[in-house]
């Protein structure tokens, strides 16, 4: 007999944590773009923590722009999903109703434009990772080689990417006379709320040059840390989920204990309290977004390469690796070296993510985490390293994740997960040596900072890692590299 899907809060099992409000008493005020797991898992806590200690119009409708599964499965069951909270005490249950519903497709464009046009909705959110954004890392323009940017420009009234679709919103408040909503963007991108203003700014200003200006005056887009590691569900999450709650979840995710969310304080027209359910408020998040992006993900970053080379399918596996495991933690120290001084316990914070990582509830993929490169060293990778250098500090931990993410694009390349694909195959096309590949991956547009690419030592040091790692087996390199420590 098939188990009944997940609808009615009043029959979900006893044990299970549930909204502490009626769904249903509560309008809509955010209009979320990317639901996915990790929205699921962080941003609609904090605001089904926010609704049951404030109340408040600020129910989410999401918004998945090319796949219809989110909506599959979130629809039928009424915006309810299940939250498991793993590690190694057990697994916490909790049935959320902070999502009101789900619009997904290019079916469902003009009502994507209708739910943010609405009065009521005074915020959007954003988690549509790195690459969707087609804006420009060197310059913070829009990038008018990314397909959906082009796309857009060329028909500014029927959008189908992030910036066209928030331009043209903006566009129809404006001239309806209705108050700007908050751009809340929640990726992992370096200073996220100012890159993606410069974007928005430089899209709208192609079209429309006033309209670029009353954006500039009007919409305000604060900058954000989020960070909760939360895997892919499996079959296994499905089945946890029903025998917790008593009913098929089609749309529940797992995730860890951990979570955390800093905010710049500048919304244009309110917010929840988020602070009810521990994000912080800030007036600059670009210490705290450092801090993150270079010791958690940059680690990340390299022990999904690293890792995933050495036959790891898990972080977890990585951490139960001695020798991984204590390039894992250089990495963070050189990380933490590279930061300015912060009113935290860099050794506690250090700690925490050691233990985070080893968490063995939690099943983060290191091929996951290994997508996309191309977006993510630059920030995670590079931008230290520069800093490192101007300090006179090591670089080598940098230039070893470089490395490991080269022989990573060389072994995977016909597989590979990255927005620049192909740019990568066409670069590594008659490359066969290490001075070679690293060349050709330095060169590649955009990538690389110029100061660098220019940079006698790192490409000393990249290349000198790489030679390694083509002539020898990686755990034989991440052996030796560990030796020497």
């Amino acid at each position: 007999m098939t188990q009944a899907r997940l609808t009615d809060l009043s029959a979900v099992k006893d044990g299970v944590i549930k909204p502490g409000y009626t769904p249903a008493d509560h309008g809509n005020g955010i209009v979320h773009l990317g639901l996915g797991a990790f929205h699921r898992a962080h941003q609609a806590v904090y605001t089904d923590d926010a609704l049951a200690a404030s109340g408040g119009d600020w129910r989410i409708i999401g918004v998945s722009l090319r796949s219809t599964t989110s909506a599959d499965q979130l629809n039928p069951q009424n915006g309810l999903y299940t939250v498991l909270e793993r590690s190694s005490a057990g697994t916490k249950p909790r049935v959320l109703g902070s999502i009101s519903g789900v619009l997904a497709g290019p079916a469902a464009l003009p009502q994507v434009i209708e739910a943010l046009t609405a009065e009521g909705t005074k915020i959007v959110s954003l988690t549509v990772t790195e690459k969707a954004y087609g804006i420009r890392r060197d310059t913070g323009e829009a990038d008018t080689s990314h397909p959906a940017v082009a796309h857009d420009l060329e028909n500014p009234d029927a959008p189908t990417g992030v910036l066209g679709l928030i331009v043209k919103a903006l566009r129809i408040r404006r001239d309806a006379g209705l108050p700007a909503f908050t751009v809340l963007c929640c990726d992992n991108l370096a200073e996220n709320g100012a890159h993606l203003r410069s974007g928005t700014l430089d899209f709208a200003k192609r079209i429309d040059p006033n309209l670029a200006e009353w954006i500039a005056a009007n919409v305000t887009f604060p900058s954000t840390m989020v960070d909760r590691i939360t895997p892919a569900s499996t079959a296994q999450t499905l089945e946890d989920a029903q025998a917790a709650t008593g009913f098929s979840d089609l749309a529940a995710i797992e995730t860890e204990p951990f979570s955390q969310w800093v905010i710049e304080d500048d919304f244009t027209n309110g917010r929840p309290d988020w602070d009810k359910g521990g994000a912080l408020f800030v007036q600059d998040v670009v210490p705290y977004e450092m801090m993150k992006l270079r010791m958690l993900n940059g680690a990340h970053s390299m022990l999904a390469y690293a890792g995933n080379l050495c036959g790891c399918t898990y972080v977890r596996d990585v951490m139960d690796n001695a020798d991984l495991a204590k390039l894992v933690d250089r990495h963070m120290r050189a990380a933490a070296a590279t930061l300015p001084d912060l009113e935290v316990d860099i050794d506690a914070y250090r700690a925490d993510l050691i233990s985070r990582f080893e968490n063995k509830s939690i099943a983060h993929e290191t091929a996951q985490i290994a997508q996309d490169g191309t977006e993510k060293l630059p920030p995670r990778i590079f931008a230290p390293a520069l800093d490192a250098i101007a300090k006179g500090q090591d670089i080598d931990p940098f230039a070893f994740a470089a490395a490991a993410w080269m022989t990573f694009a060389v072994e995977k390349q016909n597989t590979l997960q990255d927005p620049r694909a192909d740019d990568i195959r066409a670069a590594l096309a008659n490359e066969t040596t290490a001075e070679g590949i690293s060349n050709a991956l330095h060169a590649l547009s955009g990538f690389v900072p110029s100061d660098l690419q220019g940079h006698a030592p790192w490409r000393a040091a990249v290349a000198a890692h790489l030679q390694a790692m083509m002539q020898q087996s990686l755990p034989n390199v991440v052996a030796s590299t560990a030796r020497a420590l």
